[in-house]
């Protein structure tokens, strides 16, 4: 063993960097593109994600603003990687585009406090994201 065996790397094979402990990703790497679970997980983050859509219209009929916003950037933080890492084909990244257009329309919307403008503009989320998920 070598002298950085302790992270669970031997250097008598090539690093990825010379300033990395880490070696570059091959079949004995942990993680692997596209592997089940992870996919699984961000179908399931996606889905979240649009029933946390129908809860914005509630938010805005009420005039409550800061949860529109809050459910837009609280848990579907990750709802922007999610998509991205299913979308594969250019379609599918035309669709992701559009739908991360229309929500960040509703923020905006939210924003300055224009409720007729917000709920467009979510409709137009909900459409994009279904249309991204029939895709799938």
């Amino acid at each position: 063993m070598s002298e950085s065996a302790a992270y669970g790397v031997d250097q008598k094979d090539p690093l990825f960097s010379p300033y990395s402990v880490y070696p570059e990703a091959s079949e004995k790497s942990l993680y692997k593109e596209g592997n089940a679970e992870s996919i699984s997980k961000k179908k399931a983050v996606v889905l979240e994600s649009k029933k946390r859509l129908s809860l914005i219209p509630g938010y805005v009929a009420k005039k409550e603003w800061f949860n529109v916003k809050d459910e837009l950037t609280r848990y579907m933080y990750e709802t922007r990687g999610a998509v991205r890492g299913l979308a594969t084909t250019a379609d599918q990244k035309a669709k992701a585009t559009e739908f991360f257009t229309a929500i960040e329309a509703t923020y905006g919307a939210a924003t300055l406090k224009k409720g007729d403008a917000a709920l467009a503009s979510n409709t137009k989320a909900i459409a994009a994201l279904d249309a991204f998920i029939a895709t799938l």
